[in-house]
């Protein structure tokens, strides 16, 4: 096993290559992301109104015409069903599509045939949006592009997009959006150390937002941080998006705009330099949107929330700056953590020191962890780039941080790490 992981750990290592292009106007032209797509990062409770509702006007309004696609679904009746329903309560018409392996009476042949199905075809070409309940995302693969051959229900879908369509999926419904995905990765440590096959960890996504982003969801709540990070260094991307949960990001064109409860991690590798080995990288640049804020990816540059720019930016550094966290809890043990990121970025913005300091690493590791003594260093930092924004809100403060520089760098352990006191 130990041997195996090494040559994964090495494979995944050698596709990063050794560096990133230094000068921001070297930046590629970003390719504008056709019709209006909207990764959810899962967990959309019922009651996100404003959420709901945009998905909605983004369609046409009152009249729109949904088809929801519940492939990836253990109970896609229900689940299909239950996503139809809060659409329809706001005003849309929609069909719900008999399209998945784990429907009553169906398998993954039969799921196939109905991804080739002519009136499956024709009500997608009738819609003006299309709706990706979450679930096992691999079915989606599996089932509409099995082998990379789209299906005929795909080939509609992309069509809808291409005529300025609305391409909206929650959960597993978001992570298809690359085309790129994670298939299957609930441990973002040993993605992060290089476990990262094709057809286990790794999957072929969808491609609606093309070749250059890469979505990941379920994001702070998870704290996915780190296989998002590995993922992105190992298939070449140098923008990726981590979607919160009870939260979307609508991309039309080059703009993101964050809707919902929380908001998404921006990490840029655009000048970013990479060492071989483990993940090691330097000058990464991670930005959190919160609700309402808005970020060009052709021009690298974000648009706060006009109530919270209202407010005036953080003066960090300057002098009269009064800092929030005088007493910073010092670093974070677990940066994978739930949230623990996206705390990190409110202490480094609003405390007195210009770094935080987080690590990621196994306290107790699994007997099969072939480098139980690998761990990571994070280190997040201001500089003359970063800028930084908070609201006082009825849940407390919710900041945007723009342009944070972070360093990411491999640790060796002590094994075990700790000892009884006696």
């Amino acid at each position: 096993m130990k041997s195996v992981f090494i040559l994964l750990l090495s494979a995944a290592n050698l596709a990063i290559g050794s560096a990133y292009a230094e000068e921001i106007h070297a930046r590629p032209a970003f390719q504008p992301i056709p019709g209006i797509v909207v990764p959810m990062g899962g967990a959309v409770r019922d009651d996100n109104d404003a959420l709901r509702q945009r998905l909605v006007d983004l369609a046409g309004g009152k009249g729109a015409r949904f088809v929801v696609i519940p492939t990836a679904s253990g109970n896609p009746a229900a689940t299909g069903e239950s996503a139809a329903h809060e659409l329809r309560r706001r005003g849309a018409q929609v069909e719900l599509l008999r399209i998945a392996p784990t429907w009553p009476g169906e398998n993954i042949e039969s799921a196939r045939r109905a991804a080739a199905d002519p009136a499956n075809v024709a009500k997608i070409r009738a819609a003006t949006g299309v709706y990706f309940t979450g679930g096992a995302q691999e079915r989606y693969a599996d089932v509409l592009n099995p082998g990379g051959v789209a299906s005929p229900v795909l080939q509609a879908v992309r069509e809808l997009q291409a005529r300025g369509g609305v391409i909206a999926g929650t959960s597993a419904g978001a992570a298809i959006m690359s085309r790129v995905m994670f298939r299957d990765a609930p441990n973002s440590l040993l993605v992060l150390k290089g476990l990262l096959r094709e057809g286990k960890e790794i999957e072929r996504g969808l491609g609606f937002v093309g070749d250059d982003l890469f979505i990941d969801q379920h994001f702070l709540k998870r704290g996915r941080i780190g296989r998002m990070l590995a993922a992105m260094l190992a298939k070449g991307y140098k923008i990726g998006v981590g979607v919160d949960e009870n939260t979307a990001a609508v991309i039309r064109g080059t703009d993101i705009e964050i809707v919902g409860a929380t908001g998404a991690l921006l990490i840029d590798l655009h000048d970013a330099t990479v060492e071989p080995g483990p993940v090691n990288v330097r000058n990464a640049r991670i930005s959190y949107l919160d609700n309402g804020d808005h970020y060009d990816l052709a021009k690298a540059q974000a648009r706060v929330f006009p109530a919270k720019r209202a407010r005036g930016e953080l003066k960090f550094g300057q002098p009269g700056f009064v800092p929030d966290f005088e007493n910073p809890r010092g670093a974070f043990t677990d940066i994978l953590g739930e949230n623990a990121v996206q705390r990190a970025l409110s202490q480094l913005v609003d405390g007195p020191d210009d770094h935080v300091t987080g690590f990621a690493f196994d306290l107790l590791a699994a007997a099969d962890d072939p480098t139980p003594d690998l761990g990571f260093e994070f280190v997040l930092r201001r500089d003359d780039r970063t800028r930084a924004w908070e609201s006082v809100g009825i849940d407390g403060k919710d900041y945007s941080v723009f342009d944070a520089r972070l360093d990411v760098r491999p640790i060796r352990m002590t094994t075990p790490l700790y000892k009884a006191w006696r």
